[in-house]
């Protein structure tokens, strides 16, 4: 879950925008091909920054959570969103080849170990990739924490956000009909996958219209809808790992696994008030890691431009420094 997106902290701007001084196209098998890059201090302290989504794709004003004079910031797309290619492809996509493909990065760059920066999905993401290599990870800072359980997807997608946006969930679930508004991840993805390209965007918009709309705690219920290529990217890939449940073992997979990486210091940044990722996530999360820290914005959606929610995450990062 989750789109990236802000330009500015509590009372004050993010750290200047900065360019890439590096930006590649990487093959990594299975006809994919990843966008990365690199800004900041070449030598600098490495982290990696995992976006939302699935399919969410990076953005320039991410590079802003961090001092370019100290990090080395290492962004990418993930498969099949953003600039990496083929767009909005299923095929050889689940969370385990993303894993593998963080992974590649890291070696190809040369890179020891380094921070792992995540919100929604991209914080689901970044413990999966802890666990797997709990060696490569410094320190995890998470935001807006998903921890991929059916308890969550049940809250987004089968009414409990709904009851506090009763107009906006009518919206969403009365585009498919009555009977099956039971499962609507199931119902989307009949229409997000039909191979009618009218079809598949007109739901694609609604399914990322839902989420972008409970973000933010002071969110516009009728802001305009995404552009057709990132709505279509953002829904198709989103189901795909919603509907296959994250590709995990088992419900709670990563609570169960998480004394794999009891040793790695952690910060977590929650919005009080996360109408997509519930709070109960990180506490939990938090309750589970002997050396967690959660930081409970008072008050806070989801999104990463959150005032008090981004001047967290500038402070965490400024703390970091080596």
């Amino acid at each position: 879950m989750d789109r990236f997106a802000g330009q500015k902290r509590a009372g004050q701007l993010l750290y200047p925008q900065v360019e890439p001084f590096d930006q590649r196209m990487i093959d990594v098998g299975d006809g994919h091909r990843l966008y990365v890059e690199q800004s900041g201090h070449p030598d600098g302290q490495p982290v990696v920054v995992l976006h939302g989504g699935p399919g969410g794709g990076c953005s320039p004003a991410m590079r802003r959570y961090f001092d370019p004079a100290h990090y080395r910031i290492i962004l990418f797309d993930q498969r099949g969103c953003g600039r990496s290619r083929p767009h909005a492809s299923i095929e050889a996509n689940t969370t385990w080849h993303l894993i593998d493909d963080i992974e590649r990065i890291r070696s190809l760059l040369g890179i020891r170990s380094w921070i792992v920066f995540g919100g929604s999905w991209g914080a689901t993401l970044a413990l999966l990739y802890a666990q797997a290599h709990p060696e490569r990870v410094t320190h995890l800072v998470l935001r807006g924490v998903f921890l991929m359980t059916q308890g969550e997807l049940d809250w987004f997608y089968g009414g409990g956000a709904g009851a506090f946006y009763p107009e906006r969930w009518h919206a969403f679930a009365g585009m498919v009909p009555e009977d099956e508004r039971h499962d609507l991840i199931a119902a989307y993805n009949l229409r997000l996958f039909c191979g009618d390209m009218g079809t598949e965007t007109r739901f694609a918009r609604a399914w990322t219209g839902w989420e972008n709309a409970l973000a933010s705690v002071d969110a516009d219920l009728h802001a305009g809808e995404a552009p057709p290529d990132y709505a279509r990217a953002f829904a198709r890939l989103e189901n795909h790992y919603f509907i296959n449940r994250g590709f995990l073992e088992c419900d709670g997979q990563i609570l169960r696994d998480l004394p794999r990486i009891r040793h790695i210091p952690a910060t977590i940044v929650q919005g009080r008030y996360d109408m997509i990722c519930p709070p109960i996530s990180a506490w939990a999360l938090a309750q589970a890691g002997p050396r967690a820290d959660l930081r409970m914005i008072p008050v806070a959606g989801h999104a990463l431009s959150e005032p008090g929610i981004s001047a967290e995450l500038v402070r965490t990062m400024d703390r970091l420094r080596g």
